[in-house]
Order: C-alpha cells, then structure tokens, then sequence
C-alpha cells in the first residue's frame, strides 16, 4: 500500500528569520532518507508547511514497508580465495561472516576482477520501524545554532515541543521523537481555534488546519496571501507600501492567520527625516508604512495582526500607541543631533578606532579627505566641494540616530549636512558615498560623489589588504569583495585609470604601514572580480581575451568586449583567432629585438600581398581604435582572413636564412599588434 505521508512537529513559536530555512531542511532531509530507503519514488514531491508553531512536510506515494533488499556482499578475490585448489583462510573467513558454506557463495565483478560474493534478500523494513529515527535525524540537521530544554525533558530543540502528529494515510504511525509519541492530534490557532484539532488523513492536513485550526498551514501560501492582502489595501488607499521581501516574509513568519489593519499616527512626526520614521516602524515594529503617489510617507500604516477580532479597535489603538512612544524617540534623537553641526563632530572621529593598525577614523577621514580631492581632479570636479564631502563623510557615525539605526549612516549625514548649511552637493555626496552598497544598487550621482565614494571604498581595500587581512574562501569580514564590485560598477562608467587609483590609494597611508606590492595585488585581486561581472553578460573566453592585457581604463571594457563578441560571429573569426594563436606561438620564440618589416626582403608572394593588406587596412584600423569604434576596426580586420591564410599555406617562417626570417616574425608582429590592440584574439574559442 502507498499512500500520502504527513509529519507535523508543534511547537512553541520558532523564530521568524529562521523559519523557512527551518522548513526547507526539515522536510528535504525526511524526503531525501525516505526516497533513499526506496519507502518513495526519485521524483516524489515534498510539499513543505510552516507557521510560527510547527513545522511540518507532507509527501505522496510512501509504501508502508520498504521493498525487499537484495543484499550483494563482495569478499576475496578468486586468486585470493583459492591457493592450490584449497580455501584460503580469508575465504573461510568470509564465508563463515555470512553465515554459510564456501559452496554458497557466487561470483561477482568489482568492476576491476572478479571476486566471492554472497547474495540474499532482506525483507524490507515497515514504515513504522524506521520512520521516528528519521525524523530525529532530521531534527538533528536543523540550521539551528542554539537548542533549549523544557520542563524537566533532557531532550532539545529550538523552541519547546508540544506534539507530534505522523500519518500514513488515514493510519497514524506509531513512533517517538523528542520524548513524543505520535498521534493525529495537533494545535490549532492559539486564540482562534476552539481547541485541539483532530487530522482525519494526511492528505487533509492543510484544509483542516485551515477550516478548524484557522492556520495558514503552508508558509508559502501565507506569504501570499498577507503580501495580497496589504496590497490591496494600500492600493485603496492610494498608496504605496515601503517594505522589502524580507519584512513580507518575517511577518509571515510571525502569524498563522494574517488580518491586515490600518493605523495612523500624528502628522507632527513627519517633520522626522522619512528615513527614520519608516526603519522604525519597520524593524521595531514589523509595521508597514505607506507613501503616497509622490513617494513621501503617509501618517497611516498597515499592520498584521494575528488575531481577527470583531471590533479590531483595541488592537489598532495598542498598537498605535506602542508606535507612538518609538516615534517619539527617533523625533527626540533627531532634535538632540541638531545642537552639534557635523564638522564640530570631526574631531571626536579620534577617539573611535577604524583599524588598530591603521588608526582612527579621524586619520581614515583625512587620506579620504585627501583621496577623494586627487580623483576629483581626474574627473574633473571640484577638488575643494571632494575634499569637504570627505571630511563630513563618516561624521553622522557619532550622532545618536545613527547609533540607534546603523543603516542610516550616509542618510543622516545629508539630512544634518543641509540643516548646516554645506552645499546640496556636499550633503548628497555624504549619503551616495556610501553607493552601491549591495548588487543592483544605484551609483553615486554626480563626480563629486563619486569621488568620495571611489576613495571610501578604495581606501578599505588598499588598507585592509595591505596589512594582510586577505578574504580567504566564504571569510569577508571586511567586505573587500563588495568594496571592490563597488569600485569596478564605477569605473566601468567613469574615465579613470584603476591601477594609477590605487597607486593613490597606498600612497595616502604612511611609508612602511602597508605591504610593499598591495596595489598589484589589489589590482590582480579586482581583476578577477571584474572576470565574474562581467562573465554575467559575456563569454568567459571573449572576457578572457579583453582583460588578457590587464587593461587600466575601464570605461572602454564593455565597448570592445561587445567589438569582440561580434567579431566571433563573423565567418572569419575562427580563422583568425587560430591563426592569432599560431603567431602568438611563434613570436614566444623569437630570439632577439623584433624591427620593422623591411619590404625589400619579402620574396613570396604571399609575404608581399599580407604585408600589401596590412599597409592598406592599417590607418583606416588605426584610425577606428583612436575613435573607440572598436566594432569597426575588427570588422576591418575581418578582411585579413585571405592574406593570412595564404600566408601560412605557402610561407615558411623559420627560413634557413637568418635576415628573412627575422622579416617574416617582424610581419607577424606587426599583424599580430594590429589584430590585438584591445583584446587577445588568439584566447577566443572557437
């Protein structure tokens, strides 16, 4: 018989963040030891379910008893088992371990020689004899760092445990996990159901649940439904939410039947930059704030409730007034920050230590202060406004809404900035400094901003590296790997020279802090990065051949990279990037200085009419490349495939005699420094 398997374990309420990852083990692992032991077929699919109390995966078509094994013990080999035509004792041995005679034995393959075997069957196992072992192994395997105990058990697990439910079918199998014996019986809704609630089959889980227990069963469905419900009351209301996945999902996590509730609190609070008024409702609360059409926040909010009440007014109303009190802190934070101007918070900078090896943050503002100046002046941009924006930027680190909210490091800095006095582009440099901050994230705005930015992020990596603290496999803590993508999304974009950044970089730091070669490992470091940002868009061979020359200017680096993917799709391509690599191979062995070609020693006609070709195509190449039309000039170069070709059917390189053959690998270093310019030809796949 197969039928539907159900496994619930209740419990006290588990915690939010770590719900689905809680779900997603518990279930993949019963899953994965039942198809394993063959109670489920390979494509069975596990249906995951989670609500703050329980955790819980259901799975079809699960045998009650395990098919019989076939059983295939290996012993000795022949020439091992027999000597003289006598048993050997390892023979023996082996025999007696499977608890029969030499002539029961049969022979088998082990894939290398041929060997003793010993060949039964066991009848497969029931359900119920392995199905609670399990389970607690599964338990086992949880992503959970911290375990307790209850009451007087000795056992542990995340949150108390009040229950077990394990149905094949309509049949409860009987087991024990945790102290547990299992039953059909689970909890329903803490406050909403009207008591324990019986599971007819397993099949039935979620509707009954839902129907008798009111719990959302399937965190998934949960999700949903919540998301569904807030946003169709937001869209009533003209607005907007402003929240992330992440908050959608830990409410989910913090309910099993979501009623959504509207709320408000006083304008008067809106004077508080929006910023902080939506983290704290967000983070403190779980709440969800609203922005009108304009994007500016609204003084009503959405909340989910647990608890779906008649009159929802005493709910809304605690809750209002739980929100009040936070909001009346970040107001306070907010006012109390006014009284010190950021640059007067600039000093204090000393006392907070950035590196104990490289200083405070104070000596960090100063190389920033004068980093973010010099690449101002590569780009362009005021060095002075740089330079200010850099010794503001980590200023707000020391008020007290920062120190209550670390995310709005950067944002309060602008918003005191303004209320100073400084410059808008000063205030908005002192928040896009901190840009981008993760994958997708928007780019500092203006070259001012960009200029800290660069600085901020390139002053981290040069200085962390440079007294050894190298990420090492998943260990980042310094975040150097996102610094560097940070800087590279930059300078994909801007007209500056990487490696002369971060020759800039080290030379802020005092002679003798860092190590001698930090700016060629960084930069080896970061072109590696680049490989895999760019590997997104790209062919790991085309970004191969593009980076091959360690290019400086990254502004260029998309333009030939789309040159040389178009390029490989001409007929000629193959050809050519073969070819590319025959001359490649030659020039490596060329001994001596290479000169120029001299025409007069060109006797084929082969030599002549390549050497014809280049002289003609080479200014209207050279000429393309000087106009960034890398497209066209290896369009161009597209053209040499005949000359080339009937260059190596009928020239021999290496001639006997010592002046052509220098001239032939003089006519091949030209072609090959015309064709590779901006990217290794020889490095493209075919």
């Amino acid at each position: 018989m197969n039928a539907t398997l159900l496994i619930e374990l209740f419990t006290e309420e588990l915690p939010p963040k770590a719900l689905p990852k809680l779900a997603a083990s518990f279930a993949d692992t019963i899953a994965e030891e039942l198809k394993k032991l063959q109670f489920a077929a390979p494509d069975a699919e596990a249906h995951v379910f989670a609500s703050p109390r329980r955790l819980a995966v259901s799975l079809p078509g699960v045998l009650a008893v395990q098919p019989d094994q076939h059983i295939v013990r290996k012993g000795p080999s022949l020439a091992a088992g027999m000597k003289d035509g006598a048993p050997t004792k390892a023979l023996e041995g082996f025999a007696r371990s499977c608890g029969v005679a030499i002539e029961q034995l049969s022979v088998s393959s082990d894939g290398k020689q041929d060997v003793y075997a010993y060949e039964s069957t066991k009848a497969g196992e029931p359900l119920a004899a392995v199905l609670s072992g399990i389970v607690a192994a599964a338990l086992k395997k949880l992503p959970a760092p911290k375990l307790m105990r209850w009451a007087d058990s000795e056992h542990q697990f995340v949150r108390p445990v009040h229950g077990l439910v394990m149905l094949h079918g309509d049949a409860v199998v009987a087991g024990e996990v945790l102290g547990f014996a299992s039953g059909r019986v689970t909890g329903g809704h803490r406050f909403l159901s009207a008591g324990p609630v019986s599971i007819p089959d397993a099949d039935a889980y979620a509707r009954t649940l839902f129907e008798e227990g009111k719990v959302v069963a399937s965190f998934e469905a949960r999700a949903k439904l919540t998301r569904s419900r807030l946003e169709d009351h937001a869209r009533k209301l003209g607005a907007t939410i402003a929240a992330d996945d992440a908050l959608f999902d830990e409410v989910a996590a913090l309910v099993e039947w979501p009623v959504v509730l509207e709320a408000g609190f006083d304008e008067a609070f809106l004077a508080v930059p929006q910023e902080c008024l939506i983290l704290t409702m967000q983070q403190n609360q779980k709440y969800f704030p609203l922005l009108d059409a304009s994007g500016r926040l609204m003084n009503r909010f959405l909340l989910v409730s647990n608890i779906e009440a008649a009159d929802p007014s005493h709910v809304i109303h605690g809750n209002e007034r739980v929100l009040r009190a936070r909001l009346s802190d970040a107001k306070f934070f907010f006012e109390q920050d006014q009284k010190h101007k950021l640059d007067a918070r600039v000093p204090k900078l000393a006392e907070v230590v950035y590196h104990n090896q490289i200083g405070s943050q104070l000596e960090r503002v100063a190389r920033l202060e004068t980093l973010a100046g010099e690449i101002a002046g590569m780009l362009g941009a005021d060095r002075a406004l740089a330079g200010r924006a850099a010794y503001l930027a980590k200023a707000d680190l020391l008020t007290d809404m920062v120190g209550e909210f670390p995310e709005l490091q950067g944002v309060m800095g602008r918003y005191y900035a303004r209320l100073d006095g400084e410059p808008d582009v000063v205030a908005d440099a002192i928040e896009d400094h901190y840009r981008p901050r993760f994958a997708g994230d928007a780019l500092p705005q203006g070259p001012v901003a960009q200029s800290v930015a660069l600085a901020d992020k390139l002053e981290t990596i040069v200085g962390i590296w440079g007294i050894g603290l190298i990420p090492t496999g998943d260990k980042d803590p310094f975040a150097l790997r996102r610094a560097a993508l940070g800087v590279l999304r930059m300078l994909l974009e801007a007209p500056l020279d990487l490696k002369a950044l971060l020759a800039a970089a080290a030379a802020s730091f005092p002679a003798g802090k860092l190590s001698a070669t930090v700016a060629d490992e960084v930069y080896g470091f970061m072109l590696e990065r680049l490989k895999n940002l760019l590997a997104a868009d790209y062919r790991g061979d085309e970004v191969d051949a593009v980076l091959a020359f360690a290019p400086s200017r990254l502004d260029e680096v998309r333009a030939v990279l789309a040159a040389v993917a178009e390029f490989r799709r001409l007929p000629e391509a193959a050809t050519l990037a073969a070819a590319n690599k025959r001359v490649k191979n030659i020039l490596k062995k060329a001994e001596g200085e290479i000169g120029a070609v001299k025409p007069a020693l060109l006797s084929e006609a082969a030599e002549t009419a390549l050497y014809d070709a280049l002289e003609q195509l080479a200014p209207q190449v050279e000429a393309r490349f000087a106009a960034h039309d890398f497209t066209g000039a290896l369009s161009l170069l597209s053209g040499l495939k005949a000359p080339v070709d009937a260059f190596f059917d009928s020239v021999m390189v290496m001639a006997d005699d010592a002046a052509v053959r220098a001239n032939r690998i003089a006519l091949l270093a030209r072609l090959s420094g015309l064709f590779n310019r901006v990217a290794d030809i020889s490095l493209l796949a075919e």
